[in-house]
């Protein structure tokens, strides 16, 4: 599969990204390029490699999970630049 121009303008359009002409071009050229990187690695053989999610040993590093008390709500709308009815009052940003 070829990536086109027309693949990196619906892409552009779809993440709102404003790209030029010659960019379309050249970022279809470099996104055909990893792809065939990426077709090239299929050709390695892995029969006797070991699946893994990581390169490296990664180990989370996760605290227990315990209830403690919260934030008074004064205190974490102190700062806040509109309160509302004990409520965070923040700009509309979806319109009817």
């Amino acid at each position: 599969m070829k990536i086109t121009g027309k693949d990196v303008e619906k892409v552009a359009l779809l993440s709102r990204l404003e790209v030029s002409h010659d960019q379309i071009d050249l970022f279809a050229s470099q996104l055909n390029d990893v792809l065939d990187y990426a077709e090239s690695l299929n050709q390695v053989d892995t029969e006797h490699v070991e699946p893994m999610a990581h390169v490296l040993p990664i180990q989370n590093v996760m605290r227990p999970d315990e209830v403690k008390p919260s934030l008074p709500r004064e205190a974490a709308q102190q700062n806040a630049p509109e309160v509302e009815n004990g409520y965070f009052k923040v700009p509309k940003v979806v319109e009817d």
